[in-house]
């Protein structure tokens, strides 16, 4: 099915193709995207920090906001942050580590 893909991409010739499955990417970029996440989630971003720190095996984030905030970032029934933390943890897998995000209260 690949070689399908890559025919149908390269006009017939899959010489010049290449796939790198390399993760890409680091720590710092998990936190990144937890505070966009979070900061477009909130009434006042200005507030919000970011801590992580490395527990045993695991990353843990712990974002820090307004105590009104909260309930934004965890969304009705924890709907909210478990889709965070789903994403976050997924590109941890992808760097071969595990993540986890908390919201302070």
């Amino acid at each position: 099915m690949l070689g399908f893909f890559k025919k149908l991409f390269s006009g017939g010739d899959d010489s010049g193709l290449e796939f790198d499955l390399k993760p890409t990417g680091s720590v710092k970029d998990l936190e990144t995207f937890v505070r966009y996440v979070v900061c477009n989630l909130v009434d006042k971003p200005q507030v919000v920090t970011i801590e992580s720190e490395q527990r045993e095996k695991v990353l843990v984030i712990k974002v820090v906001c307004q105590k009104e905030d909260v309930g934004k970032i965890i969304g009705k029934n924890g709907k909210t942050i478990e889709a965070i933390r789903s994403l976050v943890n997924g590109a941890a897998g992808r760097l071969g580590t595990r993540a986890n995000v908390e919201v302070a209260d």
